[in-house]
């Protein structure tokens, strides 16, 4: 009995607590939910790849492409944190309410504080250099189709002149003004590789952001690469979250944005008649009226509607173990002059792979050896492009379009085709040449318009095809090594092919313009840059002091060769090669070279310190030790140090009880030193010359000799730029608003020139660094972001002043004479104490209206200063007060470099709507119009012309016309124009389709936009572009420059 009660007792225990074991089961389960959402950013755009975490645990999820995200069995109560990168982390307490809807806020923290400086990153907040930064987004706004144009209007203190509107045409890049009567360029580098050659090879759509290192000392990392400013580009590389797949189309229309005004028919028989009157010859044409409108030129030049097309393709994507972006860019342009000839014409192929492999990430379990990281960036590019001779007064197509007569047609028909053939039946060279579209006989402008030439027939001409295959490859690995102690290791190379192949055809252009062979030619370079780093990094902060250290060692060499060949006699055309040509080298019809380039090697040492005090006192010091073979052997090493200084008033107590709209203020100075490495290999030595022979012995027998053709200069070493910079850096309104300005004196010493000693020291004198040029400038930059309820606004501008001053030529005279222009002499010149370059010529007083005026014209002794003008004749000013006109009174009469620079970006977006505008332009420029050459009898004029003097009263500025005037048209300012222009660069609308539409295609975003290029321009040059470029010293002069094309463009972004 007292077992059997026992096990009733036992199993109702047992039951007891079987029934609180359910009942809190129960309870537990009653107290868990199934929780879902969606996460948004404040302009309403899903966030992919955001991370939902339950807060102490390892459960969680990340967000799909439609931005919603589902965990099951949370408990109630429970923190979920939503984070994701840029933005600040949310928490939400898990309570009965779901779904969530979750908005993430920018933080503003880490939002655009970050730049990217030489070997490294810092806080925007901290940075006490001159650093000028362009986002993606800036980029997408400008929609920049080269990257070298990416820079025009964006950043204070980078002049890029476009060279002309040829498809693949450079532009050319000036930091902070022209640093040396050498190579200006800036040094390029693309994720720590620097580039040879430009970055035409890049996709913009590839770029996440471009740094411009303006100053001393932030260049001064790069030591003796830096005099110029130095360009860092970052690709992109793939965001944490699903894998995304983007996909751009644009297809655009270009046309001219402006023709010249020039003289019609009519017109030009008018003018011709008056000219030869005035010359004391016979009128030529007998009814100039008859002739009409006559023939346009310029119309049957410029290919109007020319296409332009991209495509853009980009896989991306990240986890916790590696992050890639995978990326395919094709563009192709067809040019508004020759494109429809297949002469101007540009085809670019782009290929990009960025990986970063976490190989180990142990930080949460030890301090030493706790991350590996490795980083690879392959790129690959091929370009294809034709091209035009281009701002030429020699005959060129839009040079030879502006001189035609009007009076003449592009073919010869009927009798006339039949009086061509006849009347250079018998001339050396003469090949008919027809039209290969309608077979129609092209005419051939006389021999009274030089080297002018019909167009058409030049554009007829087969084009030489330029190619380039580009291969960049940067490998790296991080490695923590200890606390904050980081090891990172690097190797980049840049090899790149590219040449030119083509044929010339038997043809017939002009007197003097022709081709009695036919001749096939090639040539192939190719140049390999590799360059090994090894970089030592350490960062710390204890308390309010924060200190980052950076040692460092880089090797780079520069190898290359080429090789070329030509052979005439072509077999048939349609297999224009060398091989399948019978030119024999023995009679002259086939040549070839080739060999390797000249190696150049760098050797160098870095180190850079930083410190700053709680954010409020900043200190950089930078050291670099650059050794060059292309220094002589007596300067094979140079040291380029720095420091910086940086305040932040606002972090001070004093300043805590300033009023809620000042948010920031920062004081910065900065000095420095930096070098220009890119002077070319052994100039520092001399070569044998040949021809030297001589007489000996008694038979007199010559032997051949050799002599050195100069003298060497064992310690020619790199030119230097020392720049000192004071900036100031505000913020109002929680950086809202924000503004920058900056004051800059930088002076490059020892300028490669041809040193100034006696002659008698051999053929050719030394180069030596003797020369000395001074820019000095401001810049500022203004940025402000509002919101009015719906709509989001973005305002942005820069400006800058730009002033430039050559102090020492470093020749005898202290100055040179540089570009000239045919019929009107020398027209720039380079001299001390004058910018560089500038417009050398006389300058004028108005015109002499009659006798009178020119007898009043006399000197101190009462004697005629211009004995021999009649009037109509220009009056020019007695500049050195001689009494007399000649070559001493030529002067500054202009320059091409502005005096300020500027650019405006306009942002607004409402709803799914948005927009943007760029304005970019320049101030205190001015042209030289070198596009009617004077010495051409029967060129056709400028309708400005028609305002010549004719009578007493009728013109101050022109003066009358008289063909073949070799005084009134010498160089002087009536050939400089203001230069000065403002245009609509870019100008987009887009509109992005609802989610709840794209997301039934499988598509997260698809925007549709159109957009124009050079839309606006407003300018008082008469010209075809008041933006000129010519490189060199030609900056400014107008020999009748390419222009580039008003482009309409309709897009489409895609987004899966």
């Amino acid at each position: 009995m007292k077992a059997k009660v026992n096990r009733v007792q036992t199993m109702r225990r047992i039951t007891t607590v079987w029934c609180l074991f359910l009942l809190m089961s129960l309870s537990a389960m009653a107290q868990q939910l199934n929780v879902s959402g969606n996460v948004k950013d404040a302009t309403g755009e899903f966030i992919i790849g955001a991370s939902v975490l339950v807060k102490g645990t390892t459960v969680g999820t990340i967000t799909d492409i439609d931005g919603n995200f589902f965990i099951n069995g949370v408990e109630k109560g429970s923190v979920i944190d939503i984070s994701y990168i840029g933005y600040v982390t949310q928490s939400i307490t898990v309570n009965d309410e779901t779904p969530i809807n979750i908005v993430l806020k920018e933080d503003s923290e880490t939002l655009e504080e970050v730049v990217v400086v030489g070997y490294g990153v810092q806080k925007k907040s901290v940075v006490t250099a001159s650093i000028a930064k362009v986002s993606s987004d800036d980029l997408s706004a400008a929609a920049p189709v080269r990257m070298d144009n990416a820079l025009k209007g964006l950043a204070a203190g980078v002049t890029v002149t476009s060279s002309s509107g040829q498809p693949g045409a450079a532009a050319q890049i000036r930091v902070r003004g022209i640093g040396t009567i050498n190579n200006s360029d800036p040094l390029y580098i693309v994720d720590g590789m620097p580039i040879e050659g430009g970055l035409d090879y890049l996709n913009p759509n590839d770029i996440a952001s471009i740094e411009v290192l303006k100053d001393a000392a932030s260049g001064a990392v790069y030591g003796a690469r830096a005099a110029n400013g130095v360009i860092l580009v970052t690709t992109k590389t793939g965001k944490v979250g699903a894998t995304k797949v983007n996909y751009d189309f644009s297809y655009g229309w270009q046309s001219a944005w402006k023709k010249r005004d020039v003289l019609n028919a009519s017109e030009y028989a008018m003018m011709m008649n008056e000219g030869y009157l005035n010359a004391g010859m016979s009128p030529k044409y007998n009814d100039p009226y008859s002739y009409g409108v006559g023939t346009d030129w310029q119309d049957l030049v410029f290919n109007d509607n020319a296409p332009v097309m991209n495509h853009q393709l980009s896989v991306s994507g990240a986890n916790e173990k590696v992050s890639y972006l995978f990326s395919a860019g094709y563009y192709t342009q067809d040019g508004i002059v020759g494109g429809n000839f297949d002469r101007s014409n540009y085809e670019r192929l782009t290929l990009r792979s960025n990986t970063i492999y976490t190989l180990f990430d142990e930080k949460e379990n030890r301090n030493w050896l706790n991350s590996l990281k490795v980083t690879s960036n392959l790129s690959y590019a091929r370009v294809e492009s034709t091209s035009i001779d281009a701002n030429s007064t020699w005959g060129s197509p839009l040079g030879s379009a502006l001189a035609l007569s009007p009076i003449l047609t592009p073919y010869d028909e009927g009798d006339a085709a039949q009086a061509q053939l006849d009347k250079y039946a018998n001339t050396e060279g003469y090949v008919p040449m027809y039209d290969p579209h309608n077979g129609k006989l092209y005419s051939i402008p006389g021999s009274e318009y030089g080297e002018m030439t019909n167009p058409l027939t030049n554009l007829s001409l087969p084009g030489t095809v330029g190619w380039s295959h580009k291969f960049v490859a940067n490998f790296s690995a991080e490695l923590q090594i200890w606390d904050n102690l980081k090891f990172k290791s690097s190797y980049g190379a840049d090899l790149s092919f590219w040449g030119n192949d083509g044929y010339t055809p038997k043809y017939y252009l002009r007197n003097g313009g022709f081709s009695t062979r036919s001749t096939a030619f090639s040539s192939k370079y190719d140049g390999l840059v590799w360059q090994l780093e090894n970089v030592l990094m350490y960062d710390k902060t204890l308390d309010k002091h924060s200190f980052s250290v950076i040692l460092g060692q880089s090797a780079k060499k520069t190898t290359g060769s080429y090789l070329w060949g030509s052979r005439n006699n072509i077999n048939n055309y349609d297999r224009p090669y060398i091989d399948a040509s019978n030119g024999l080298a023995e009679n002259g019809d086939r040549d070839s070279a080739g060999a390797p380039t000249e190696t150049s090697t760098l050797a160098s040492l870095f180190a850079r310190a930083s410190y700053n005090y709680d954010e409020r006192y900043m200190l950089q010091v930078t050291v670099r030790r650059d050794g060059s073979s292309r220094f002589g052997s007596n300067n094979h090493y140079a040291v380029f140090p720095s420091f910086s200084l940086g305040w932040n008033l606002t972090n001070e107590q004093f300043m805590q009880k300033r009023p809620d709209w000042l948010t920031s203020t920062k004081v910065r100075l900065s000095w420095g030193k930096n070098g220009n490495e890119n002077i070319g290999n052994f100039r520092y030595t001399v070569l044998t010359s040949t021809g030297n022979n001589a007489i000996f012995g008694a038979s007199e027998s010559v032997i051949n000799g050799v002599k050195a053709s100069g003298l060497a200069n064992p310690d020619l070493r790199w030119e230097e730029s020392e720049q000192v910079d004071f900036g100031l850096d505000f913020g109002f309104f929680n950086n809202a608003l924000t503004f920058t300005a900056d004051y800059y004196k930088k002076t490059t010493n020892g300028m490669l020139m041809t040193m100034n000693i006696p002659s008698y020291v051999g053929e050719t004198k030394p180069i030596g660094n003797v020369g000395k040029m001074e820019n000095s400038g401001l810049e500022m930059e203004v940025s402000y972001k509002f919101n009015v309820a719906d709509w989001n606004f973005r305002v942005a501008g820069n400006a800058t002043y730009l002033k430039n001053k050559l102090i020492e030529y470093g020749n005898d005279s202290g100055w040179a004479n540089l570009d000239s222009f045919q019929g009107a002499g020398t027209i720039s010149r380079a001299q001390n104490g004058m910018p560089f370059p500038y417009f050398y010529g006389y300058k004028t007083d108005g015109i002499f209206q009659n006798y009178d005026e020119i007898k009043s014209y006399t000197n101190a002794n009462g004697e005629l200063i211009q004995p021999n003008a009649v009037p109509g004749d220009v009056r020019f000013v007695d500049v050195d007060g001689n009494g007399i006109i000649n070559e001493d009174d030529r002067t500054c009469i202009g320059k091409g470099m502005p005096d300020w620079t500027f650019g405006l970006n306009f942002n607004a977006s409402w709803k799914n709507f948005d927009f943007s505008m760029m304005w970019q332009g320049t101030a205190g420029n001015d042209i030289f119009d070198a596009t009617r050459r004077t010495d051409i009898s029967a060129s056709n004029l400028p309708s400005w012309m028609l305002e010549r003097w004719t009578g007493e009263g009728t013109s101050n500025r022109v003066p009358r016309f008289v063909v073949g005037d070799n005084i009134n048209w010498q160089s002087s300012d009536l050939y400089v124009y203001d230069g000065s222009y403002i245009r609509l660069k870019n100008i987009q609308l887009g509109y992005t389709l609802p989610k709840s539409i794209t997301s039934k295609a499988f598509i997260s975003s698809l925007r549709v936009y159109v957009a124009a290029e050079n839309l606006l321009t407003f300018t008082k040059y008469h010209g075809f572009d008041p933006e000129i470029s010519s490189g060199g010293t030609s900056l400014g002069i107008d020999y009748g420059v390419y222009p580039q094309a008003r482009v309409f463009t309709v897009g489409a972004n895609l987004s899966f």
